[in-house]
């Protein structure tokens, strides 16, 4: 259903830094890029969750996206960059939307016990154009009215081992709870390995959501910690974007990760480094 999915992804030490189909949740697939609520189509995965049960339902809707093609042979070296298109084909076979989707692997530096910093990071730029003919909602199950359920866009599932681990944002938050649903610049998740000694950091960047032919609201954070972690950088938390006919959406994103536990000065100081723009 996902096309272009990212697994394994391992901290440069080896630890594992997410996990793919777990039991509790089939259709997460590591580090994807996903969207929910598509009018009345899932290209997420699982239930859907509805508007007149209040609740999730399996439906007749999951769409695919179908990668179609690379523009350029995908990069090795010190960079490596898979620049891709796709189609968004519905569950009856419509062909709705077309994506370009570039992933962008970068910044490695090796392993901080071999005198390096122990890191690298990966971006995510992609422009997805409406090609149905009339407009489509780009949604979440929190605008189908689900509370703090405003997952859709770039996702990433974390190790079993993270359950519980610590959380914090660019405005000073650490709790799951408070940093649901609102604005900062990155959130940044830590905590110890499984399997190997020491842990790590994960620091996502909410990164920018724009489009000449439609109303973008905000990036809002879709974050969990107590029962599995999980970011999204949500960019249609609690409110749909409505893209009309040929109309363009474009996403910017960054994640990093590092193979140590990082907190204050050292947390901000790697976070100010690695900021898009």
């Amino acid at each position: 259903m996902v096309a272009g999915d990212l697994f394994p992804l391992r901290f440069t030490g080896g630890a594992e830094v997410s996990v793919r189909l777990p039991w509790d949740h089939r259709w997460h697939t590591g580090l994807q890029f996903t969207w929910s609520h598509v009018d009345d189509q899932n290209f997420w995965g699982g239930a859907s969750f509805d508007k007149d049960t209040k609740w999730y339902v399996m439906k007749d809707n999951l769409g695919t996206m179908k990668h179609t093609g690379f523009r350029n042979n995908p990069t090795g070296g010190g960079e490596v960059t898979f620049d891709e298109d796709l189609k968004w084909i519905t569950a009856a076979g419509e062909h709705w939307m077309n994506e370009h989707r570039i992933h962008r692997i970068h910044s490695l530096d090796q392993n901080r016990f071999a005198a390096g910093r122990g890191l690298w990071a990966v971006d995510l730029t992609t422009e997805i154009t409406n090609t149905r003919g009339s407009t489509i909602a780009l949604g979440s199950p929190t605008t189908a009215g689900r509370e703090h359920a405003g997952y859709t866009g770039w996702f990433w599932r974390g190790p079993r081992s993270w359950t519980g681990c610590s959380v914090t944002s660019s405005t000073g938050l650490s709790d799951e709870a408070e940093i649901m649903g609102t604005e900062a610049e990155w959130v940044a998740f830590s905590s110890e390995h499984d399997d190997y000694d020491g842990g790590g950091t994960v620091l996502v960047y909410s990164g920018t959501s724009t489009s000449a032919d439609a109303e973008v609201p905000p990036i809002k954070w879709f974050t969990r910690t107590g029962i599995f972690a999980v970011a999204s950088p949500s960019p249609a938390f609690d409110q749909e974007i409505h893209l009309p006919a040929d109309g363009t959406l474009r996403l910017n994103h960054r994640f990093v990760f590092i193979e140590e536990v990082l907190e204050g000065q050292q947390l901000k100081a790697i976070a100010k480094e690695y900021r898009l723009g």
